[in-house]
């Protein structure tokens, strides 16, 4: 195969690359882009740099030559601190587009993504789909928690007993102390959040080696498998394996499965659509996740059940579920290893059946995970974790509407908030945060702690951390408030109707009065690039991607 950057070889570049330490026999060879998130900001990427030398010495070893490139690193405990959170999703699309202005401009030949917190993963699955060349990512690896006399304590422990406090209810450990044990190691936030789904999800996909997700954060197998990938992006490279090769809507039928099997984050859904629109291949995951929806639950992992991060990884992580899951998805997809993903799992045994259970003994019947419509929404996302008869799945009661989350959380401390409320928060989507900001996890924890999260429902158009899984609530309405949907125009004591059986969510009014009725449109302020955001993002369809609007 012609390398395309031998296409860009000029007296220039071998100038600037000489004084690089690059030879003229290097110039010759695969260039390979190693995009690498590290940050002082953030223990979830506080390792990457010492991941990125053990890659760029696997791929100089296999015969290429490796360019490290750095791009944005949002966390949600660190920069979800400005602007009530709403950097967290916008920075998705920064390290997509940051990746194509260096490694397009520079025509590379191909990258080693090494992704980690909530928003790297999608942001090198949509470079990679976008650019269309030879990509791995490297799973960058959850972090260890901690313990407090014998019991395991997570950064999920804290946040929720902080916000727990607020409210009278005791933590299961002084707060304080929590914070001091409750991260021991670099990485993700331990649990099945966003994070490790999506981790999970990029193996699902076929972009990461086989076995390489959930992996403990800076360990030996995880340098192993980050050493591994290293040597196989050069032979993608030479293979003209294309990640458009692989991200077919067969893959994106086992990456759901998967989500589902495991009961992971909702904020998966849109991360995946995104990624369906840069790859092209006209995949609508919405419809996908009500086609997969007969797959149950297999694996509990924290916040659904019991199991920890540490078991679930131990017990094959996503590859044994893939293996499970093997009669209701697509062997015949192809992956970064060159082979299917059949292939790749035909000689993998699972060990034991007690983390990851077989199809014909799950754990809870599907889906973990729903969608649903009606004249509230074109669509919402419902969490439902393993349907034990713990949390509701139908409702109706009055809607109690505020604008913002500090308003609400004021009167579910207040007690204005009664049980058979459906809590209504909005001016949390996509352009209302902008860019999905505006804390309605925090309402979740909060009812949680007031002894409200199974006697009331909660909606809303903005987004839900991964650790959330708490009573019956619905996330992502779309349209959303500020673009003049149903959740714009509702009101107080208008009466809305939730049904899982019936995939519906729908308010009693008739499209007369709806239509009658002004809504909210955008009432959050914002500059900079939260404005450039709001200005360009599309809507949920298409998971909230930074593209023009099609004529």
């Amino acid at each position: 195969m012609k390398l395309r950057s031998l296409d860009a070889n000029s007296p220039g570049r071998r100038a600037n690359w000489k004084a690089l330490g690059l030879s003229k026999e290097d110039m010759e060879k695969p260039k390979i882009a190693v995009v690498n998130s590290s940050s002082e900001l953030a223990i979830c990427y506080a390792h990457l740099d010492g991941i990125a030398k053990l890659v760029k010495e696997a791929i100089r070893e296999a015969g290429g030559v490796p360019f490290e490139v750095r791009t944005a690193a949002p966390s949600d405990f660190i920069t979800g601190a400005g602007k009530s959170g709403s950097y967290i999703l916008a920075g998705r699309d920064i390290i997509a587009n940051d990746i194509e202005v260096q490694v397009e401009a520079a025509l590379l030949d191909g990258m080693i993504c090494l992704t980690s917190c909530d928003k790297t993963p999608p942001g090198h699955l949509m470079a990679a789909a976008r650019l269309n060349i030879p990509t791995i990512l490297v799973i960058g690896g959850y972090q260890q928690a901690g313990e407090i006399d014998g019991e395991p304590v997570d950064v999920e422990d804290v946040w929720s007993g902080q916000v727990g406090a607020i409210f009278g209810k005791k933590p299961k450990f002084p707060i304080p102390d929590m914070a001091e044990n409750a991260i021991r190691g670099p990485g993700v936030c331990a649990g099945m959040a966003t994070a490790n789904t999506m981790h999970c999800v990029v193996e699902a996909l076929g972009m990461a080696l086989p076995g390489h997700a959930p992996v403990r954060g800076n360990s030996p197998k995880m340098q192993a498998n980050a050493k591994a990938a290293g040597r196989r992006i050069v032979e993608m490279v030479m293979e003209d394996l294309r990640p458009r090769d692989i991200l077919t809507p067969a893959a994106f039928k086992n990456a759901v499965a998967t989500v589902l099997a495991v009961s992971g984050s909702i904020n998966a859904i849109k991360h995946l659509q995104a990624t369906a629109i840069e790859a092209e291949n006209g995949v609508d995951v919405f419809a996908l996740w009500e086609e997969m929806s007969d797959v149950p639950v297999l694996s509990p992992v924290r916040p659904t059940g019991h199991i920890r991060i540490e078991q679930f990884e131990d017990a094959g992580g996503a590859r044994a579920t893939l293996k499970r899951l093997l009669p209701m998805i697509d062997g015949s997809a192809l992956t970064v290893s060159g082979k299917t993903l059949a292939d790749n799992l035909a000689d993998y045994e699972i060990e034991g059946p007690d983390v990851i259970q077989p199809l014909d003994n799950p754990v809870g019947k599907g889906p973990a995970i729903a969608i649903l419509k009606g004249n509230f929404a074109d669509t919402a996302v419902v969490r439902l974790g393993v349907r034990d008869g713990s949390r509701p799945e139908e409702f109706t009661g009055p809607a109690r509407v505020f604008e913002d989350t500090a308003t609400c959380m004021d009167a579910i401390k207040t007690g204005v908030i009664k049980e058979g409320d459906v809590i209504v928060s909005r001016n949390q989507g996509l352009k209302g945060g902008p860019a999905m900001g505006g804390g309605a996890s925090l309402v979740l924890f909060a009812l949680d702690a007031a002894g409200l999260a199974k006697t009331t429902a909660f909606v809303t158009d903005g987004q839900l951390s991964g650790l959330c899984l708490k009573g019956l609530t619905v996330a992502e309405v779309s349209p959303e408030a500020a673009t003049g949907g149903p959740i714009g125009k509702v009101r107080d004591g208008d009466v809305i109707t939730i049904s899982v059986a019936n995939r519906s969510i729908d308010v009693a009014l008739t499209a007369e009065e709806l239509a009658a009725r002004e809504g909210v449109g955008v009432r959050v302020p914002a500059s900079g690039y939260l404005d450039n955001f709001r200005q360009a993002v599309r809507g949920m369809e298409t998971g909230g991607v930074l593209l023009p609007e099609k004529s």
